[in-house]
């Protein structure tokens, strides 16, 4: 396995550009709407498409944050579910993977 040093350092970054994104759609909400009801019907639909990039970061920050659990409890890389080892082509591809090939093909 790639030294765990390096996935928690790849995770953690990814973490602080997940709050960076965050709080800047945060910001984005929270700016003044046009007076004009043809734009604020297109701002609506803006802000519907950034409060759903704001769920998925949440969500991987989640699974960040478990992953970096798991980095400190010595079981990162062992699936949840079955306890098989991780592949490296899958925690390459998603580091904070929780799941096996298998078991993620089971849901």
């Amino acid at each position: 396995m790639t030294d765990l040093a390096q996935y928690k350092d790849i995770l953690e970054t990814r973490k602080r550009e997940l709050y960076r994104r965050l709080n800047k759609i945060e910001k984005d909400l929270d700016t003044l709407k046009s007076g004009d009801s043809a734009d604020r019907a297109i701002e609506r639909e803006n802000d519907e498409v950034l409060e759903e990039f704001g769920t998925t970061g949440l969500k991987e920050l989640g699974a960040i944050d478990a992953a970096l659990d798991r980095i400190a409890a010595g079981t990162f890389g062992l699936c949840a579910k079955c306890g098989a080892p991780i592949s490296e082509a899958r925690l390459a591809a998603v580091p904070h993977a929780a799941l096996c090939e298998e078991c993620i093909a089971q849901q």
